[in-house]
């Protein structure tokens, strides 16, 4: 995974992609700084750009709405997890696959991403308007997995219920974990760490075949 999105990830790039990449950090940098010291709905779009100094346009060029910006960390790593997915040969089965390919996108997330997951998750919690659309946007990559599913078996999920099962309980692995980082410390503090989650996002992936055949008497 080469894609990460520190400020040292894209120096290989043209001049042009390197600044596009640079005001769309900044934007999403910006506004949750603004949502957190201000409030979500009390902080606007305007108030957004201007602090940036970029036109309402430019804003639209990267994102959106408002909620789209709150949620690019998240956004990036479903980007990530989806183009890893796609271009990774798959070794063991279709989980362990889905499974390496989250956790190498994760590896190629700079320690600046995780601090912006963090700050993202704790808004969306607080945040109902956030919390819809970003069920919407998981939704959205478990859709883009179940496709590439689909073509890497040569069927449709509606003929094989084995693929949307399997795409729903990859994202459902992923949102366990990352409710395990988040609640790792007392207070909500966690360890924003790229190991902590890495090892969190794994164990509930591991944990997946042995929920399976779990009973009350085992």
């Amino acid at each position: 995974m080469t894609s990460g999105t520190g400020p040292h990830a894209d120096t290989h790039l043209p001049l042009r992609e390197r600044k596009k990449r640079r005001t769309r950090r900044a934007l999403a940098d910006t506004a949750l700084r603004l949502f957190r010291d201000r409030g979500y709905e009390e902080t606007t779009l305007e108030e957004l750009v201007t602090e940036v100094e970029v036109s309402m346009r430019t804003f639209f060029r990267y994102f959106s709405s408002k909620e789209d910006v709150a949620l690019a960390a998240e956004t990036e790593l479903w980007n990530a997890w989806v183009e890893e997915f796609v271009r990774r040969e798959i070794r063991g089965t279709a989980l362990e696959g889905l499974r390496d390919a989250v956790l190498s996108a994760l590896r190629g997330m700079d320690e600046e991403w995780f601090d912006r997951l963090l700050r993202t998750r704790l808004l969306a919690a607080r945040t109902p308007a956030l919390r819809e659309r970003h069920a919407s946007a998981s939704h959205d990559a478990e859709t883009r997995l179940l496709r590439e599913l689909e073509n890497r078996f040569g069927t449709d999920s509606s003929a094989d219920v084995r693929l949307p099962l399997l795409a729903e309980m990859s994202l459902s692995a992923f949102r366990c974990g990352g409710k395990n980082w988040l609640a790792d410390k007392p207070g909500g503090a966690p360890d924003n760490g790229r190991a902590a989650l890495l090892n969190r996002v794994a164990e509930a992936f591991d944990a997946l075949p042995g929920s399976m055949s779990l009973s009350p008497g085992s």
